[in-house]
């Protein structure tokens, strides 16, 4: 076989000769980088072989790069990409296999309530004639942003006056009234005596352990929480039951702590709530009970504040005594009302402020 003839770049003038210096110092493009130095070894009289194996590339590649060159001199040594390999499914298979993911299998006659892969690949093949691999579906509802999730329940707010309540609240809540405070009212508990599951930063696979078994013992406790809007702070006490003479004996306890103006309380419909007893004190001491729907429970703004409560305070915890807990939670509020913010905008741009806001899928 005949020896290939050897091939060098053409003459360059001493600014193309620095511009391709400058090129292989520069660049961050490997390609580039390559080609250039391909073309930089063939100026300085190397052969393509040689050339090739300082890039660890092949002489036919070295030859390719510098007739490239000097036919087209520096546009050669920039990469062009091509589109790559056509997609073997076009835009209407995408549809398909997206619209198909997310129907119930029973509404096309196939016994099981949810996909898998595989059984999505074979309904797409069989009753579609679209034969695709589980890698493909995969790849494809990924990118329309189609995920396995859990389903969610929701409770129907058979409220009549569910949007005249509502809007009560977040009055209230938009508009406080300066002639009194808005406070939300909620019982949290009931705390009894139990490890409690939790997350916390230990070294790997040596999480925190905590006990399986317990005896249930010592009752269990309720705390009635009051959160302040104006000031953000939370007042709180522990009682052994949660009956209307412990809603009452707390409702005093806050007028007594908020003497002036009139007193807005946010509470849900629990039963003790709206004990005659209760309203009629409340009607005698310029307190007012603001109840929100039913199955509305989100709109008390103290609900989050629980939420945090119960993170930081029970979970991943196993407190020997009632005692040690309410040492435990009523440490973390004193600690979160000397940080304590004034509370306001509450849920903006949320879907409850549309005028067609559904309160079945809450």
């Amino acid at each position: 076989m005949a020896r290939q003839p050897e091939v060098f770049v053409r003459p360059l003038d001493p600014a193309e000769a620095e511009r391709l210096v400058k090129i292989t110092r520069t660049t961050r493009d490997r390609i580039r980088l390559r080609r250039a130095g391909i073309v930089l070894a063939s100026s300085q009289g190397r052969s393509a072989a040689d050339a090739a194996g300082m890039f660890a590339a092949t002489a036919q590649y070295a030859r390719e790069v510098i007739h490239a060159f000097n036919a087209q001199g520096f546009a050669a040594l920039d990469p062009k990409w091509s589109g790559g390999r056509p997609k073997r499914i076009g835009p209407q298979a995408v549809e398909l296999i997206c619209r198909v993911a997310k129907t119930a299998p029973a509404q096309v006659g196939l016994p099981f309530t949810t996909w898998s892969l595989t059984k999505l690949v074979e309904h797409l093949a069989a009753a579609h004639r679209l034969k695709v691999s589980t890698e493909t579906v995969r790849r494809v509802l990924r990118t329309a942003r189609i995920s396995w999730q859990a389903t969610k329940t929701w409770k129907g707010g058979r409220d009549p006056d569910f949007a005249l309540k509502m809007g009560r609240v977040l009055d209230l809540y938009d508009n406080p009234p300066a002639n009194g405070r808005v406070v939300c009212v909620d019982e949290f508990g009931p705390l009894n005596l139990q490890p409690r599951p939790g997350r916390g930063w230990f070294p790997t696979s040596r999480p925190a352990r905590l006990r399986a078994t317990y005896i249930r013992t010592g009752g269990v406790r309720h705390m009635y929480a009051a959160l302040d809007l104006a000031s953000g702070q939370m007042f709180w006490r522990f009682r052994d039951r949660k009956r209307w003479q412990e809603f009452l004996a707390f409702c005093k306890q806050l007028r007594a702590r908020i003497p002036d103006g009139r007193l807005y309380l946010i509470c849900d419909n629990f039963s003790p709530h709206k004990k005659a007893e209760v309203s009629d004190w409340c009607a005698r001491n310029d307190v007012e009970l603001v109840f929100v729907p039913a199955h509305a429970s989100w709109l008390n703004w103290i609900e989050c504040e629980f939420t945090a409560l119960r993170y930081f305070t029970l979970d991943g915890s196993d407190y020997p005594s009632h005692t040690a807990q309410e040492a435990a939670i009523a440490g973390y509020l004193r600690w979160r009302n000397k940080r304590a913010q004034p509370k306001r905008h509450f849920a903006v741009d949320s879907k409850i402020r549309r005028p067609d806001y559904l309160p079945n899928v809450a």
